[in-house]
């Protein structure tokens, strides 16, 4: 019975910025847990690898792309994957991204990037397949959120900015679906390495700072998520709604 609740199989999932790091370990999650898997990335064939891989395990999977950065490209991310899907039952916006400025010299161009990648695109993406959900009844969000949803960090202003949204984004759209049996949730990663964090990864001071911060000792790698997003994903999760679930080594405890 247990492990009936946590199984994913005859689901379908979309997963955005699957090409690499977090989003591939969770797409290969899912899978692992018996979902097929549109993988997203935002050039043509980006998400091929993550493809195979899947594919090895004996699930489908779709290659799918867009550029988040436009809305043009999250529309056609959006009829390409159902397309392909013909219907998604999980949707994991994890795509994102960061540009570091001090606050002074912040460029418009950057902050609207970000925001447009980060938080704008999701919520395109929220409505597109929440309202497929909401008319079937069923369906599972998971966001990709972040410790900076909780704290302001330095020199990321448009970063901490689009990812407190997100949070508050995932809550509303969990109040507003979730008498149509949808939850929405999201996951706020502590440190991993990826090519996200690798600038603070590469400053000697940072890394041994944030390090000795941990809890776990550690930083994450990226497949420390995926038992998180297949809960989320999954039966076991069906009264949790509008949570930030924190994935980080104890980070927030200390």
């Amino acid at each position: 019975m247990i492990s009936e609740l946590f199984s994913l199989k005859g689901k379908k999932a979309l997963v955005t910025g699957a090409s690499r790091g977090l989003g591939r370990a969770m797409a290969i999650a899912l899978a692992e847990a018996g979902a097929d898997v549109a993988c997203a990335g935002s050039r043509p064939g980006s998400a091929d690898e993550t493809c195979e891989i899947i594919n090895a395990k004996g699930r489908e999977s779709w290659s799918v792309y867009g550029d988040l950065t436009t809305t043009e490209g999250v529309a056609g991310l959006a009829r390409d994957t159902i397309s392909a899907a013909k219907e998604i039952d999980i949707l994991v916006n994890n795509a994102g991204t960061i540009e570091r400025y001090p606050a002074v010299d912040y460029p418009d161009e950057a902050w609207n990037r970000v925001l447009q990648t980060n938080l704008n695109s999701m919520f395109y993406l929220c409505r597109h397949f929440g309202k497929m959900m909401v008319d079937r009844k069923q369906g599972k969000i998971i966001n990709t959120a972040s410790l900076l949803s909780f704290s302001g960090g330095i020199t990321v202003p448009s970063y901490a900015a689009s990812k407190h949204a997100v949070a508050g984004l995932t809550k509303a759209l969990a109040n507003e679906w979730a008498a149509s049996n949808i939850q929405v949730n999201g996951i706020a990663p502590g440190y991993f390495k990826t090519d996200n964090t690798q600038a603070l990864q590469d400053n000697k001071v940072r890394f041994a700072e944030i390090s000795a911060r941990i809890p776990a000792g550690r930083w994450g790698d990226p497949e420390d998520v995926g038992g998180a997003v297949v809960f989320l994903s999954s039966k076991a999760s069906d009264y949790v709604n509008g949570h930030i679930l924190t994935v980080d080594g104890g980070w927030m405890a200390r």
